[in-house]
């Protein structure tokens, strides 16, 4: 019977990648690998095939040659067939278990062995106001998870009844499978299937738990919200998330905390932000005003000829820092508010108040004319 072309055989055309040939060997080399076809003949030598090809068309000059000769060869061919010497794997497959591991449970290596197993950790989603974020509080929360079975202590069995080792695995929650492969016979380890890797037989199981040893439970409780947490952070309590199994400690909770935006302020890590309105006569002569703040309002001089988004700083009035003491600063910018409707006095005085003042006096206006006349002299 003649052989079928490489291409072909791996599915892909003649100007196919390296990585396109990569991977379309490892799809048929699992779809028909005897392990998962047990007693398959044909399946056997389809993979036959399948690794011939691959050991050509992996390897650049042999690619070449067999691109320029065909299945013959420059002196006599490629193979009979055979799985080869699989040195191919090493380089271009980052070794011989990384193709096969999916074959097996642990490629020969160690099972989870039946010994303590730590709980997983919950995830708990928080929203908080702004002002609980940077000044902290107490939120109470209802958290779910499982506790241990108060009816078994639990060991999932009923109170009173036996608990027997598993004679499968012997009690060690592990049982050794043995297959014959091409390759040779393999030994994988890998979880008992009686008893599911606890290595014990519940008779009878508790009727509170249904021999789960653990019951889940809806509590409320009170979580300390530290001063200065942010959004997108996570609050870690450690040892009240899932419980561990076989005598494990139990998991974290982790908190995730969601911050509502605020009306007036921005933060940014730990200073404030936030745009100010003064009235043209506060800006252009100066005046005290209150500045709001997380807490009471603060007294902040503006300088005289206060200009439109300018910023000030109030030293202190940010957000607690989170790791360390003080706090963060308050930064303030000026939004000049300009009245849109004046009355003709009004009018009349600032006319007479524009004619008072000097060209020199409005220095941006002066620089730019400067600049323009600058540009056309």
């Amino acid at each position: 019977m003649a052989k079928r072309d490489y291409y072909e055989v791996l599915g892909v055309d003649r100007g196919a990648d390296e990585a396109t040939i990569k991977s379309a060997y490892r799809k048929l080399a699992k779809k028909n690998h005897p392990d998962v076809n047990p007693g398959d003949k044909e399946a056997e030598e389809r993979f036959k095939e399948i690794n011939e090809a691959y050991q050509v068309l992996s390897n650049p000059q042999k690619r070449a040659q067999y691109d320029q000769f065909g299945h013959d060869g420059p002196q006599g061919g490629f193979g009979g067939g055979g799985y080869g010497d699989f040195s191919g794997f090493g380089g271009g497959f980052g070794g011989f278990e990384d193709i096969f591991s999916s074959f097996f449970t642990g490629g020969g290596s160690s099972a989870r062995s039946n010994g303590p197993v730590p709980g997983d950790d919950l995830r708990y989603d928080l929203t908080l106001s702004f002002e609980e974020a940077a000044l902290g509080c107490e939120k109470e929360i209802n958290l779910v998870r499982d506790e241990e079975c108060p009816e078994c202590h639990g060991s999932g069995a009923k109170p009173g009844s036996s608990v027997d080792t598993c004679s499968t695995c012997g009690g060690s929650g592990q049982e050794r499978v043995v297959s014959n492969t091409p390759f040779g016979r393999i030994q994988n380890i890998r979880t008992c299937s009686r008893c599911h890797g606890t290595g014990k037989i519940i008779n009878e199981p508790c009727a509170k738990c249904k021999g789960r040893g653990k019951v889940r439970v809806s509590k409320r409780r009170t979580v300390k919200i530290p001063a200065g947490i942010d959004n997108g952070q996570v609050l870690t309590i450690r040892g009240q998330g899932g419980l561990g199994e076989r005598g494990g400690p139990a998991g974290d909770l982790k908190i995730v905390i969601s911050v509502r935006p605020h009306k007036l302020f921005k933060r940014r890590e730990d200073d404030l932000y936030i745009d100010l309105p003064i009235t043209f006569t506060q800006a252009a002569l100066g005046a005290e005003i209150d500045v709001p703040t997380l807490g009471k309002p603060v007294k902040y001089r503006f300088p005289e000829g206060t200009q439109p988004g300018q910023v000030f700083c109030v030293r202190g009035e940010g957000v607690p820092r989170l790791r360390g003491s003080g706090k963060g600063d308050l930064y303030v910018t000026a939004v000049v508010e300009i009245p849109k409707k004046l009355s003709e006095k009004q009018k009349s005085l600032l006319r007479e108040f524009d004619e008072s003042v000097s060209g020199n006096q409005y220095e941006k206006k002066k620089s730019f004319f400067d600049r323009v006349k600058d540009a056309f002299s």
